[in-house]
């Protein structure tokens, strides 16, 4: 019985140390005409009406992409009255820019969790760069992080985007979804972390 118990408790441990992306394999296609039909293509400015859960803070408003001349993007949150929760700017070579962030939000982990989320909703990164992977039927065009990567995960044919991951070495930490493509742009956003509390819920308003 003693023998039993220890081996189910070696295999539960054994399970919970595995890696999410063990099963990963190789494979060396050119992606980057796959990874171009679901980057947002954002030529004029975009209205999401957003829904931010964020630690303790609940914000509601309108998160605003706007196209710059200099081929950078500006991403805007505020509420309907107006006031501005952040104010970042992402440009063409990979610069980030805070303009404004709300004092009590004005945090270091909050900007830089904020700036990988969007730098991974708007795909910004090289092509040329990127790692093909296949599992269960699925791609996996990964991009390396200074920790860890961004998986764009399709489906074997790239004909559907199921859903982003910013993946540690064992698994997704953070998972973003893209969804109802019109005109090259989703209709819906949404970011959930999986340690803490805090979700991006967006959906696309005409204007």
């Amino acid at each position: 019985m003693r023998y039993l118990l220890l081996n189910s408790l070696m295999l539960v441990m054994l399970a919970s140390c595995s890696s999410a992306y063990r099963g990963l394999q190789r494979l060396d296609n050119d992606m980057s005409v796959c990874l171009e039909r679901f980057r947002p293509k954002i030529e004029q400015p975009v209205l999401y009406a957003t829904q931010v859960d964020i630690l303790q803070h609940h914000l509601s408003g309108l998160l605003y992409f706007k196209p710059m001349e200099d081929s950078s993007m500006r991403v805007v949150f505020m509420s309907e009255m107006g006031m501005k929760f952040f104010d970042f700017e992402f440009s063409k070579d990979g610069r980030f820019t805070k303009h404004y962030m709300l004092p009590k939000m004005d945090k270091k982990a909050v900007v830089k969790t904020l700036k990988k989320d969007f730098e991974m909703i708007l795909m910004r990164q090289d092509p040329a760069t990127a790692t093909l992977y296949t599992m269960n039927g699925q791609r996996y065009i990964a991009f390396d992080l200074p920790k860890g990567k961004i998986y764009y995960i399709t489906d074997g044919d790239c004909q559907a985007l199921l859903r982003v991951e910013n993946g540690s070495r064992r698994k997704p930490v953070v998972e973003a979804f893209m969804t109802h493509y019109r005109n090259g742009v989703p209709d819906s956003l949404l970011v959930q972390h999986k340690k803490v509390k805090f979700t991006i819920s967006s959906q696309r308003v005409e204007k």
